[in-house]
């Protein structure tokens, strides 16, 4: 490899003797810095655990920080999940420690929750809510999806591109911070809804009727470091990682007789 390099000419002037000089021509290499190269380093998903005790595990990301890229980028899903999303879990732990709440599958605990109990209603919310988010996307999906659930879209909505439409001006209609949800209710029928903060539709004292399969986070903090305040461009970009196997069998259970 070259070197890069200044060529600096010093003249210096020796006398010798009365009568005698001599004029010195000297070429000096100095290298230019190197650029540094600054590697990020993200942590391990699989190594964000609740603190000791506490009744509600982490459950395992599916997927590694960047898998998401470019839609949703490393470090935002980084301190989501392993800030926001763990501080959701120890408090919801702290919040039913001694009672009758910590023998409780989540989803009973929304069916009895007390409204008012505030420290409840958060955060199992924030637990229950992004364990959804986590669940409902994946790396290299996006597109549209099959069988049944494309037929009750297309009958409930028009079209997937008119779905898409309702659902992203679902998200941007929720003022401040919020969830935007696609619920199936008893007869088949989909529905877009918003819900508030941490709350969702299984908190069945908040009169929502239906069963969620598909869901999307609001909040500032899932989406800022990329988009900054463009909540629409991510919500367009969150329809190039839903993961749509998935979502097709959250309908299934939900549609299926039982």
């Amino acid at each position: 490899m070259k070197k890069n390099v200044l060529l600096l000419s010093f003249v210096v002037s020796t006398l010798i003797g009365c009568n005698n000089s001599k004029k010195l021509d000297e070429v000096v290499e100095v290298p230019l810095p190197e650029t540094e190269v600054v590697v990020v380093e993200m942590g391990n998903p699989a190594d964000v655990k609740v603190d000791e005790g506490g009744t509600f595990q982490m459950v395992p990301l599916p997927y590694a920080y960047d898998a998401l890229e470019p839609y949703i980028d490393a470090k935002t899903m980084e301190i989501h999940f392993s800030k926001h999303h763990l501080g959701y879990a120890n408090n919801l732990n702290k919040a039913i420690a001694g009672t009758d709440m910590a023998a409780m599958s989540i989803e009973d605990i929304f069916k009895k929750l007390d409204l008012e109990n505030k420290a409840v209603r958060n955060n199992a919310g924030g637990y229950y809510n992004h364990n959804f988010y986590w669940e409902i996307m994946g790396a290299n999906k996006g597109g549209e999806p099959t069988g049944a659930l494309a037929d009750a879209i297309t009958k409930d909505f028009g079209s997937f591109a008119d779905f898409k439409t309702q659902f992203i001006e679902a998200g941007m209609k929720q003022f401040g911070s919020g969830w935007v949800w696609l619920l199936v209710d008893k007869t088949g029928k989909l529905n877009i809804v918003t819900t508030a903060n941490q709350d969702n539709p299984l908190m069945t004292k908040l009169g929502i009727s239906g069963t969620p399969i598909l869901n999307s986070d609001v909040w500032e903090h899932a989406y800022y470091l990329k988009h900054q305040n463009k909540r629409k461009d991510y919500l367009e970009g969150f329809f190039s990682v839903i993961n749509w196997d998935k979502v097709i069998e959250k309908y299934t259970a939900a549609t299926t007789v039982k």
